[in-house]
């Protein structure tokens, strides 16, 4: 009886604390079936208002309209794609993803989001797997393209460079300046995208007729295993994601056709998709692109230029940006909400971000198979390390082992329940029955807990737990601690294999000090964590081995 108390205390917190839709009846001027009608709407809306700004060059959203159905009719007269193929993109955070990818959707096909730095064995698994027809890539990796093509069947290949929707002059003038610096690549049989955009408006065109179930993105992922598969995204995820994020950003302050989010994390990843090409158009908020990340002083640079309303990072990234000596100089006063995702908010970061830009991180969780949003932290919840509570129409399950729900505080694993779960992964049924129950339940491979007031807490990866002499300890739990420490930068923590307690945590650390000791590390976390956790190993490190989003890799440092 207890047990029964304690898993509905579950339930009736997730379903008290949960976001719900709250439409006025003006927001959608009639039901939406495909992201293309999430455009259509924008496009009604704000049709001179910016939708995207990348390299410089910013486009409205009429313009983003005209110049996607430009794309589309391309497609669907000069190509021999079919309505439901596959088309891959792969090409660095510009403008020319949005038409590309919207193109697409109005030509009928389904989007590949392709990482621009996979190796050809990576691309021609994927594009065998996915059965891809066609890719649109950025000009500098294109010698890869071409190599696959020789191996798998690639019937149209689609040339970006980084300057084909800026105005004449400057786009020939540029085009001039790479040449001469040695950074043009020959086209070769490939078309460029230019070409394909320079075509004229028909008005007989009618856009594909697309409705929720049709799928819209095939988005490979590790899942809940090491095995690299697609989650199969429709248009009604999307759709769901779209109104969820309206709405945990509207309870935070954000409002139709005014925000300028600023978006430094890559689109090919699932993440930025979402918030770019879906929360932001149905949101008709102009988003600022920022193509290379790295470049932390063009990064700042442009901050200063273009003063954001809502950004979104990760610890990474915000470390990087808060470390640049300018970074004081810019002006938050238009900061309203700062997005965390992609990999678990640290607390340090998280308190500097806040002391210098005035504005506190929300952190959210999702997952790949989740298109991606699970929950979100509203502004002043109060709950330092939670990611929030559940999206509008989700619900949560902490189970454990054999599936049975848990109470609240318990730790297990999460299940997620919602419009914006995915379909299953594309020709891989075992993996899908494994992942996705029966009734609809998503296991996410994530160990979690929820408080009494409905609140989240994702305490690790059940892969990446470490089993210390029977105790569950939780990677991020030590690494919240140790990033506490002035002059720690980095850190990351990994099991290893002992003799005497099956397993023990080994630290990893990048410092600003030089000088940093081992037996200074120590001193500082011993009162904080029990004897248990504490690391066997400590390891000092220029740097750690980060994705292209920036989570730190520790399957490498397993590896290694």
């Amino acid at each position: 009886m207890e047990a029964d108390r304690s898993i509905k205390s579950v339930n009736e917190a997730v379903c008290k604390a949960r976001l719900d839709y709250s439409f006025p009846d003006s927001l959608e001027s009639s039901p939406l079936k495909s992201l293309l009608d999430v455009l259509e709407q924008a496009v009604a809306r704000f049709p001179k208002q910016p939708a995207v700004t990348s390299l410089g060059n910013t486009l409205n959203y009429k313009e983003l309209d005209t110049l996607s159905t430009t794309f589309a009719i391309h497609l669907k007269q000069s190509t021999s794609f079919q309505a439901g193929d596959r088309i891959a993109i792969q090409m660095p955070s510009l403008s020319q993803y949005l038409v590309v990818a919207y193109g697409a959707f109005k030509a009928g096909l389904v989007v590949v989001n392709i990482n621009p730095l996979y190796t050809e064995v990576e691309l021609e698994y994927q594009f065998s797997h996915a059965g891809i027809r066609g890719v649109v890539v950025f000009d500098k990796f294109l010698p890869v393209i071409e190599a696959v093509a020789k191996k798998v069947f690639i019937k149209h290949i689609f040339v970006a460079t980084p300057f084909d929707l800026h105005p004449p002059v400057k786009r020939e003038v540029m085009t001039i300046i790479l040449k001469l610096l040695g950074r043009s690549v020959p086209f070769g049989k490939a078309t460029p995208l230019r070409q394909a955009l320079s075509g004229s408006i028909d008005d007989n065109f009618i856009p594909a007729t697309l409705n929720p179930d049709d799928m819209a993105l095939l988005q490979y992922t590790g899942g809940t295993t090491g095995v690299s598969k697609p989650a199969i995204i429709s248009h009604g995820n999307l759709i769901s994601v779209a109104r969820q994020g309206w709405v945990a950003l509207e309870h935070s302050g954000a409002k139709m056709g005014v925000e300028r989010i600023v978006s430094p994390l890559p689109l090919y990843h699932i993440y930025a998709f979402a918030l770019v090409l879906t929360i932001g158009i149905y949101m008709g908020s102009h988003t600022l692109l920022i193509p290379n990340p790295k470049d932390i002083h063009g990064f700042v640079s442009l901050l200063r230029k273009w003063p954001a309303t809502m950004f979104s990072g990760l610890n990474t990234l915000f470390v990087a940006l808060m470390e640049h000596q300018d970074f004081k100089k810019i002006n938050f006063s238009a900061l309203k909400i700062t997005l965390s995702g992609g990999a678990a908010l640290v607390a340090a970061p998280a308190e500097a971000w806040k002391s210098m830009t005035g504005c506190e991180i929300s952190d959210a969780y999702g997952l790949t198979e989740a298109s991606p949003i699970v929950s979100f932290c509203p502004k002043h919840s109060g709950k330092i390390g939670s990611v929030g509570i559940a999206m509008p129409e989700t619900e949560l399950r902490i189970a454990d082992s054999s599936g049975k729900p848990l109470g609240v505080g318990e730790h297990g694993e999460i299940w997620v329940k919602g419009p914006q779960v995915m379909q299953g992964y594309l020709n891989f049924p075992e993996e899908t029955v494994k992942t996705l129950t029966e009734d609809g339940w998503l296991k996410t491979g994530d160990i979690g807990s929820v408080d009494t007031d409905g609140f989240l807490y994702v305490h690790d990866r059940q892969k990446d737990m470490i089993i210390v002499s029977g105790f569950n300890v939780y990677p991020n739990e030590i690494e919240n601690v140790i990033s506490h420490h002035p002059d720690v930068t980095y850190c990351a923590v990994i099991g290893v294999p002992d003799d005497d307690s099956g397993e023990a945590v080994k630290l990893f650390l990048v410092s600003s000090n030089s000088n940093l000791t081992e037996e200074e590390v120590r001193s500082f976390y011993a009162n904080q964590l029990a004897r248990y956790k504490w690391p066997r190993d400590i390891v000092f490190r220029d740097e750690l081995p980060l994705s292209n989003i920036g989570k730190v890799l520790r399957r490498e440092l397993r590896d290694n």
